[in-house]
């Protein structure tokens, strides 16, 4: 049986098109880089999906996926706008949209009585851990979770998760130039 024809996607085709237009350039960034693109929008999609079965927004997820990660330990505001990359009036106004719902508590510092620590409050953790279960799983479909290589509880095994390390290696070198801390 001959080999199968490699499989193709539509950055192959958007490559060969400049090939025939412009033969002179050298188009392989622009396969790395479409692909990365469109796979970011596949990605965007699936994150909206989960926060969406949780009823959460994605900005809220952020915030709370931030104190999540913190621990039990409370975070200033401050710390919580250089880790969601928004402006102090922002985070002021998602704070208190997330107080009133139910999902974080603001109290003053006991150190320092102008500064305000936030908090997760158990329906914030219930909240943004269903969102992570869900996100996680739309990562794996994405990465190829549905295909050989992974075992019925949805851990890949040998060479997918390699290759996954590998290219979660090779990205991370892509975008340190990008980030502000190392």
């Amino acid at each position: 049986m001959p080999p199968a024809a490699p499989r193709t996607d539509e950055v192959d085709r958007i490559v060969a098109g400049w090939a025939q237009a412009r033969p002179d350039l050298d188009t392989s960034p622009l396969e790395v880089f479409s692909r990365i693109s469109r796979l970011a929008r596949h990605l965007e999609s699936a994150r909206r999906a989960a926060f969406t079965a949780t009823g959460l927004e994605g900005w809220e997820f952020d915030v709370l996926s931030a104190l999540r990660r913190a621990g039990n330990e409370p975070l200033s505001p401050g710390a919580l706008m250089r880790q969601t990359l928004v402006t102090s009036g922002t985070m002021s106004t998602r704070l208190e949209k997330l107080a009133s719902r139910g999902l974080v508590r603001r109290e003053k510092d006991p150190r320092d009585g102008r500064a305000v620590r936030v908090s997760l409050e158990p329906a914030g953790t219930e909240k943004v851990d269903a969102a992570m279960e869900i996100l996680l799983e739309a990562e794996r479909e994405v990465l190829g979770g549905g295909h050989e290589g992974q075992r019925a509880d949805g851990h890949e095994v040998d060479g997918q998760r390699a290759d996954g390390e590998m290219l979660a290696r090779a990205l991370r070198e892509l975008l340190l130039p990008f980030e502000t801390e190392n």
